[in-house]
Parts: structure tokens; sequence; C-alpha cells
């Protein structure tokens, strides 16, 4: 059985974003604050090829790029 993340076309990074998004949402109005300075992402990465280090990119830019990427094919 297909995981219901999965069988709706997203990441599992994208999901999780999503859930914990919803969930800060969720908070009473002090708590909500702390909880969304906390969730801002700033991860980087960077793809390797034949041992060579490749551009670092931001994740969050590069999950929306592949989102709409997937939504248009």
């Amino acid at each position: 059985m297909t995981a219901a993340w999965k069988a709706a076309g997203l990441t599992y990074n994208r999901y999780l974003a999503i859930a914990a998004r919803a969930a800060r949402r969720s908070l009473k109005e002090d708590k909500r604050i702390i909880a969304e300075r906390r969730g801002g992402m700033e991860l980087r990465f960077a793809k390797w090829e034949n041992g060579k280090m490749g551009e670092s990119q931001d994740l969050a830019k590069a999950n929306a790029a592949a989102m709409a990427e997937h939504a248009s094919s």
C-alpha cells in the first residue's frame, strides 16, 4: 500500500513541512509565534558527481521548483 503523501505526489520532506505548518497554525497565538520562528527552513544541499561537489542550493527553492516541474508534467 502506498503512503498517502506519496499517492498525492508529495515528497516526504514536503509532506513533513505541510504537517508542521498545520500543527504550528493550530497553536494559541503566543505559542504559535514562537513556533513559527523556529519553523523557517534554511537548509542547503549540494549534489556530488565524480567526487566533486556541485553548486550549493537552497532546499526550499529546489523543492518548490521540483514541485512546479512535477505539477506541469
